[in-house]
């Protein structure tokens, strides 16, 4: 059965399974921050802040909620005498943004496919 004509809920439409994706992952601003992670080791508090254009006050609760969701770590310590924090993805966490970011890529392929497939349905 093509996906244009699944109405009976058998298959859900690509556009719907957006709705599957894991809402600690896909905010934006956890987004951006787990995929600036993503791609190095690990990074600096003022760094992340710079990088996502994210203000230190919603840096800090965002690191929060992703170090209690278990996808990254953070240590503080100092730097001589100056207090630095560094964030790092956890294990977890590095899988969980590589698999975010596939389900992303197969939901666009779906939607580009459900997309034709219902291109000869009339316009509404």
């Amino acid at each position: 059965m093509a996906a244009s004509q699944d109405l009976d809920g058998e298959r859900a439409r690509p556009v719907e399974q957006i709705a599957t994706l894991d809402r600690l992952i896909h905010e934006p601003a956890r987004l951006a921050i787990l995929t600036a992670l993503s791609a190095c080791r690990s990074a600096e508090f003022p760094f992340l802040a710079r990088i996502t254009g994210l203000t230190a006050g919603n840096l800090s609760s965002h690191l929060t909620r992703l170090e209690e969701g278990g996808l990254l770590t953070v240590a503080k310590g100092y730097r001589g005498r100056v207090p630095a924090t560094t964030v790092a993805l956890s294990a977890v966490g590095r899988a969980a943004i590589d698999a975010h970011w596939e389900q992303l890529a197969g939901l666009r392929q779906r939607s580009i496919q459900f997309v034709a497939e219902a291109g000869s349905e009339p316009n509404r």
